[in-house]
């Protein structure tokens, strides 16, 4: 199946993945990531049906960790800045997704929580194919990459291309899972 036919099927999957309690329950799960203190980690705010991040971010923060979310360029890497649960923010020009300000302050993440539309056992994500995510990773090779998922977007196994970086970990409703190459 092409990687096209695969996202399509992925997205309309994800879709009847998505429940009550889900955010809460990964959030749940914040210890586990075992960041050093104060690390930042930069998320993203959730578009359609993407598995909800925020309570997850809120429980890092309480835990005294910085966060971030992504401004997206075209076609460049994403830049990370900083930001907190009452900052303001504005829709994006690229895809319409909540951004934080161009005011705030510019930082570099060591733990990025990616979204995807699907995730193999290999730590192989599927993304949207606009390839974010694969330009930023490999400018910041020190930031570990940690998908946030359904634990029922696990696929079998994914196409991959030289350019596509594996996540370091998902973590679903179920728990954190590392990958072997992480």
């Amino acid at each position: 199946m092409s990687k096209p036919a695969l996202r399509a099927a992925a997205r309309r999957h994800r879709a009847t993945l998505a429940h009550a309690g889900y955010a809460e329950t990964v959030a749940r799960h914040a210890d586990d990531l075992a960041l050093a203190s104060g690390a930042v980690v930069a998320g993203y705010f959730p578009f359609r049906d993407e598995a909800d991040p925020r309570a997850l971010m809120a429980a890092l923060s309480a835990r005294g960790h910085g966060l971030a979310l992504p401004t997206v360029v075209p076609h460049r890497p994403l830049v990370f800045r900083a930001w907190t649960i009452s900052d303001a923010m504005h829709a994006a020009a690229v895809h319409g997704i909540a951004e934080p300000l161009a005011s705030a302050p510019v930082v570099v993440p060591a733990l990025i929580l990616v979204p995807l539309l699907a995730f193999d056992s290999g730590g192989h994500r599927l993304g949207y194919g606009g390839g974010y995510y694969d330009r930023t990773l490999a400018t910041l090779p020190r930031a570990r990459a940690i998908g946030v998922a359904y634990a029922g977007q696990e696929v079998p196994a994914l196409p991959r291309e030289d350019h596509d970086h594996p996540l370091d970990a998902v973590i679903t409703e179920n728990g954190l899972r590392r990958f072997r190459h992480a």
